[in-house]
């Protein structure tokens, strides 16, 4: 299994970030957001169960999703 390329990191606190990444599985190339959490300032991050995994046939609805919650902040 290649290693994860890292897109984008949101901090979420001190200890917990998402990670926004592209992935490898069984053959298959997959969008992860996930939940990382750190014991040790940083030095070492390590994936919790929170997260949703894209396939890249969904890619597009996600997008789609994103600009119309943006559309839907512009309002506001």
């Amino acid at each position: 299994m290649a290693e994860a390329k890292i897109l984008a990191t949101i901090e979420r606190s001190e200890t917990e970030q998402l990670q926004i990444s592209i992935s490898e599985y069984k053959g298959k190339s997959y969008l992860n957001m996930r939940i990382f959490y750190t014991t040790d300032d940083g030095a070492t991050w390590l994936p919790t169960k929170k997260g949703v995994t894209f396939s890249p046939e969904q890619i597009d609805l996600l997008e789609e999703a994103i600009q119309e919650a943006k559309k839907e902040f512009m309002e506001a």
